[in-house]
């Protein structure tokens, strides 16, 4: 019964949504949030045939070494995020992620920083994400869901089963994650296997591995996952299969350093 009724919620969800695509999509006030946001950018092009602008807001975003502020813009079928330069005129280093690639998965809150977060996992790139509170995290993640459902309704592609991982904050380890013996310094440096997203020393990563859904180059794995790759693909082989072990990598942040905005409410045009 109680799987009945969150069925039927989310129907009646998903239904007030496709209405209001349906209202928004050919309007002049979505022609215009869009073109913004192209402007925003740069000029990318952004615009499609279907594509609704649903809301937009600042999270902070886990990097490597720490929270930084971006700019999130939700479509019903993209995610686009980047690097706030001038607040609401100017950003930089976008990244799009199609819906029907993402999932999204709550975060427990650990400490007074890292609250009221989500997970956004797709193949080509995973991270953390979070919200000025309780209430805008809900609704993200709400609008969130409601449009990879949209998606997923209308398309037949096949959800990946190779997603790249998240990687895990620099301040997470203080020694290696595979050996835990090396304890990292100035002169042992941390590095993340692009697989799996662990923090591990130079010596439990000395293979590279092609992870073509983020890189055409083969790029730093730990070496078990290179080992649990390799034994994949010789699985594989014997098996005479034509499918290729496709693992996925987080591309690396870039360092610069966004000055902090006072964080606004998210704005959803529904």
């Amino acid at each position: 019964l109680l799987y009945t009724i969150k069925f039927e919620v989310r129907l009646r969800e998903n239904q007030r949504f496709d209405a209001m695509v349906d209202r928004l999509v050919d309007s002049e006030a979505n022609a215009r949030r869009i073109t913004n946001v192209e402007n925003c950018f740069g000029g990318e092009v952004l615009a499609a045939p279907n594509r609704v602008l649903v809301g937009e807001g600042v999270l902070q975003k886990q990097c490597r070494k720490q929270l930084k502020p971006r700019q999130f813009f939700l479509f019903n079928d993209i995610v686009v995020y980047g690097t706030i330069i001038i607040h609401r005129k100017k950003y930089s280093n976008i990244h799009v992620l199609p819906l029907d690639e993402v999932r999204i998965v709550a975060l427990d809150d650990i400490g007074p920083e890292r609250q009221n977060g989500w997970q956004i996992i797709s193949p080509r790139k995973s991270f953390n994400v979070y919200a000025a509170n309780a209430s805008e995290k809900n609704e993200w993640i709400r609008h969130l869901k409601t449009c990879i459902d949209g998606c997923n309704a209308r398309g037949d592609k096949k959800p990946s089963a190779e997603l790249a991982p998240a990687w895990i904050p620099d301040d997470a380890a203080t020694h290696c994650m595979i050996c835990t013996k090396i304890k990292f310094t100035a002169m042992n440096r941390k590095h993340h296997c692009r697989r799996c997203g662990k923090i591990v020393c130079n010596g439990c990563s000395t293979k590279r591995l092609l992870l073509i859904s983020q890189s055409s180059d083969p790029v730093r794995v730990c070496d078990p996952c290179f080992a649990e790759a390799s034994s994949k693909r010789i699985s594989e082989a014997r098996l005479d299969s034509s499918g290729d072990d496709s693992d996925d990598v987080n591309n690396n942040e870039n360092n610069e350093d966004s000055q902090m905005e006072e964080q606004e409410p998210a704005q959803f045009f529904s």
